[in-house]
């Protein structure tokens, strides 16, 4: 079974539950994170779950829908903007697999995170997990939807920014629209290309 060689490994060793964490929106310069995670029945397989990066928006949103169906238990964190500028994205993304895992905790868990290493002991950080386990596969895709569907209601409350084509990312769109209108408050104000604007709008201000 493809994706389930953890899995298999951290059963075989005696554990009982295998909880599966992984995030969304660690690059883009504006919008939450989304951090995640999922518990399985013991045994629960289904070959269609992968990194969410390697599926289509309506794949993505039919697997959110089968996770949560098929989750023995799941837990979605969303970090504000402000915790992601005053913690720095890496530690940020760290407080909420954490926090995934205190909401979720079992007596004898295994902890798989798409490399991430945690303060809990029972834990493996797998480069690149989210496509070699199930358990992260299936975080990335609550985290990945989550978010999506975050920066598409901003796309209706600040339309001139594109949200929901680029969901937060520094794509050229996204680098033209804050030159001309600003930043917004939805804006990492810690990340390089938000902070020039500012550094820009400062200097006009002085």
């Amino acid at each position: 079974m493809i994706r389930y060689e953890y899995e298999t490994k951290y059963y075989q060793e005696g554990y009982d539950y295998i909880i599966g964490l992984d995030e969304a929106g660690r690059g883009p310069m504006a919008g939450e994170l989304v951090v995640a995670g999922v518990i399985f029945p013991k045994g629960f397989y289904d070959e269609r779950i992968n990194d969410s990066k390697q599926l289509s928006k309506k794949k993505r949103e039919e697997l959110y829908a089968l996770v949560i169906d098929n989750a023995l238990a799941y837990d979605i964190e969303i970090i504000s903007v402000e915790d992601v500028d005053k913690l720095n994205v890496y530690q940020a993304s760290k407080q909420g697999m954490e926090k995934c895992l205190e909401n979720l905790k079992r007596d004898n868990m295994f902890a798989l995170s798409d490399a991430m290493p945690l303060n809990y002991i029972n834990h493996e950080a797998i480069i690149k997990g989210d496509a070699k386990s199930i358990s992260i596969g299936a975080a990335s895709i609550l985290a990945k939807v989550t978010r999506d569907r975050l920066m598409e209601e901003y796309a209706r409350v600040y339309p001139e920014y594109g949200f929901d084509k680029h969901k937060g990312y520094v794509t050229k769109m996204h680098k033209e629209a804050i030159e001309k209108y600003g930043i917004c408050p939805i804006h990492r104000k810690s990340f390089a290309p938000v902070q020039r604007i500012l550094n820009k709008q400062m200097s006009f201000n002085l």
